[in-house]
């Protein structure tokens, strides 16, 4: 029964579903998040002593806690009557009406009823157009995390922790402290409004602290299950809702800096600027940020914070020998048909959650670009990954994707890549391949690729190439028969200019992508690639650090500049001087 969520005392499963691929005939879960569920109200049944049937909080076994408590068919289910509701109540101008709606199953395997629908009154009225940005930063490394929950909002705030056990405590409640409690109450409010920060054990998005933290514009860190025992009364804290979904709770008063960018104030860039991005849970937020869509959405973020398996581990199982990491493998895909559907689920939905909240804007992903020193730290990664003595320049990007240890582990990255734009109709992405040493190499890629189903052409698929590699810009007319556009990383391609290893402090000083000879290979690039009427964009480092390498590219006719979200702001006004 629905009380616990409605009153916030559980952290219920969540699911998302992108309206606008909805609504053009795409029938796929956008995401999901599997929540703790830690306990369950239930019917009692009655009998001749208790004849009054009752309810009873019970423990969720822990088997319902890891899976799904509704299946994808009935989350569509319910998007399919949220639809039709919302449309229901259109204004008299014609716009749909947001809508709260609550539902329920009758019994287990029956139909859904929809028990409730009202305005949605806090979310929806918040505006679409961002007037001003606060971009919150710390100022040094945040040190030892405490405590990790929901994070509330998108803030940072320090302040020293008052442990909340009831309505007595709150006498003593200095405003500015952050409320530490198992969970809050109504009758606390007056308090909350004064608070830096809250922190509790329990709950979920809906629960109280959860819709008072978002009202007040406050950051909440919100089912961290242990707070009220770890934290002390006085103890100094930092809370960091600013990166995704994820809260943390520091230790320390830790150096925070917050910047208020009013939007509308910005110039019109002379190029596009689009975002470097990885990590799907900051993905709406940041695109509140002026932008023309991604440049760089890195895949290795995806594979190795949401997935944490090496994919080949899950196309052979067999071959994990340390039953530990077995048994952990076996407890992250136990509620799949088979190990090569997880990694498929979750990478399509990591990147399906990027391409949507840019839609319909392009998104351009790139392809794994790990080192093989970096796949071997994945779950079960050594036992298929070699050791090299220069994993940069080793089996990496491309190369890896035709070899016989990778090509099934590239077939998987394919077929997620396949339901992003097939089943969850993302047509917006681009993909981009990594570290294209030769022209043959390209060729067996994009071979492949259409072996999988990725055809270049085919339903408006673009495919580009980093250009990263001397070799791509001196065999730029050769890259550009197979691709459709090309995106300089500038990382790399100053290293393999200069000679320089970027990983070593031993020679950073000699790490410059100014020097004369980078600026002529950037210019080689970017002639060759509007000589072969191909897109060229840059998505290295060098135009976030500096500002006259950005300005000097725009000179060159660059086609769009891609940039970290902390720097769009800054640079945008740059560029447009």
């Amino acid at each position: 029964m629905g009380e616990d969520i409605v009153q916030g005392t559980v952290d219920p499963d969540e699911f998302y579903v992108h309206k606008a691929t909805y609504e053009a005939g795409f029938r796929a879960v956008l995401r999901r998040r599997i929540g703790s569920k830690r306990q369950k109200l239930v019917c009692i049944a009655a009998t001749a002593a208790e004849p009054e049937r009752t309810t009873s909080n019970v423990e969720t076994p822990a088997e319902d806690r890891a899976r799904a408590c509704i299946s994808d068919d009935q989350v569509l289910t319910i998007a399919r009557m949220s639809l039709a509701i919302e449309r229901h109540f259109t204004t008299r101008a014609g716009s749909p009406v947001p809508m709260d709606i609550e539902w329920a199953q009758d019994g287990a395997g029956g139909p859904i009823f929809i028990v409730q629908a009202r305005p949605e009154t806090v979310a929806s009225r918040k505006p679409l157009i961002v007037d001003t940005i606060d971009e919150y930063r710390f100022l040094k490394e945040p040190g030892t995390a405490l405590l990790t929950g929901r994070a509330i909002g998108s803030k940072i705030a320090s302040g020293k922790a008052r442990l909340v056990r009831g309505t007595g405590d709150l006498q003593a409640f200095v405003p500015g402290e952050i409320l530490v409690a198992d969970m809050t109450s109504p009758d606390w409010e007056p308090v909350m409004k004064t608070a830096g920060g809250i922190v509790t054990n329990r709950g979920g998005r809906t629960c109280h602290a959860a819709i008072v933290a978002r009202e007040l514009g406050i950051p909440a860190v919100i089912g961290t299950e242990n707070a009220t025992t770890l934290l002390t009364p006085g103890q100094e804290v930092t809370l960091s809702c600013a990166h995704g979904e994820t809260g943390t709770v520091y230790g320390g008063a830790v150096p925070f800096d917050v910047q208020h960018v009013k939007v509308g104030n910005l110039p019109p860039a002379p190029t596009k600027v689009m975002l470097t991005i990885g990590d799907p849970e900051i993905a709406f937020a940041t695109s509140f940020i002026p932008n023309d869509g991604v440049g760089l959405a890195r895949m290795e973020f995806i594979v190795s914070n949401d997935i944490k398996i090496h994919p080949m581990a899950l196309v052979h199982p067999e071959r994990i020998t340390d039953p530990e990491v077995r048994d952990r493998i076996l407890a992250l895909t136990a509620s799949f048909a088979k190990p090569s559907d997880y990694f498929v689920q979750k990478l399509s939905e990591g990147v399906g959650t990027i391409a949507a909240a840019f839609y319909p804007k392009p998104v351009i992903v790139r392809m794994s670009d790990f080192k093989t020193n970096e796949y071997a730290t994945l779950l079960g990664g050594d036992a298929f990954e070699p050791v090299e003595s220069n994993p940069m320049l080793g089996l990496r990007g491309a190369s890896r994707y035709t070899h016989p240890l990778y090509a099934e582990g590239f077939a998987l990255e394919c077929a997620a890549m396949r339901r992003v734009r097939g089943e969850m109709g993302f047509t917006n992405v681009v993909l981009m391949i990594p570290f294209c040493r030769r022209v043959d190499e390209a060729k067996r890629v994009i071979d492949r690729m259409a072996e999988l189903g990725l055809r270049r052409g085919e339903n408006g698929l673009e495919i580009y190439v980093m250009c990263e590699i001397p070799n791509n810009v001196i065999q730029i007319d050769a890259f550009a028969q197979y691709f459709d556009g090309f995106s300089i990383g500038s990382n790399d391609l100053t290293q393999l200019v200069l000679g320089v290893d970027r990983d070593s402090d031993l020679v950073a000083f000699d790490y410059d992508e100014r020097d004369p000879g980078m600026l002529e290979m950037l210019r080689l690039a970017i002639v060759g690639s509007k000589r072969n009427h191909r897109h060229v964009g840059i998505c290295g480092q060098a135009p976030s650090d500096y500002p006259d390498m950005a300005a000097y590219l725009v000179g060159l006719g660059i086609d769009s500049i891609s940039l970290n979200p902390d720097t769009v702001v800054k640079t945008r006004l740059q560029l447009a001087k």
